[in-house]
């Protein structure tokens, strides 16, 4: 019997995941685009899904924001779900490295920009052709 302040497999898989990826809000303080990619190749990718009666978008359920101006696409990541916008859909994804590289490549076309923590603390911007670059080096 597991001592009281002691965590169980089975507790531990009770627990809901934690939407953050601590590395990354590190990498986002020094602005540095090859460290922002090395924290997303060993960590989650925290981003915003569309609501379901958009899911059907063109970027597989992934919420983009759409420039009413420009017509440009930027996919918005975040280093913490508690640096979402409340303006934003409430449902998030934790995503493995992975996703990251193959959503950019099936999508770099129609996506203009990504943004990181574009509330802040440390937002940053990059295009999808040097975020790929960064995380393929």
């Amino acid at each position: 019997m597991a001592a009281e302040n002691e965590r169980t497999p089975e507790a531990e898989a009770d627990e809901p995941p934690e939407f953050r990826n601590t590395a990354l809000s590190d990498a986002l303080q020094t602005q540095d685009l090859a460290a922002v990619a090395f924290a997303l190749r060993h960590g989650p990718t925290v981003v915003p899904l569309a609501p379901p009666a958009t899911a059907g978008s063109d970027t597989d359920g992934v919420w983009t924001y759409r420039d009413s101006n420009t017509g440009d696409v930027a996919l918005l990541l975040f280093s913490d779900a508690a640096h979402k916008p409340a303006s934003l859909p409430s449902e998030m994804a934790l995503n493995t490295p992975g996703w990251l590289r193959a959503f950019l490549r099936l999508h770099e076309d129609e996506i203009a920009t990504v943004f990181f923590d574009v509330a802040g603390p440390h937002p940053m911007q990059a295009s999808p052709a040097a975020l790929i670059a960064a995380l393929d080096a």
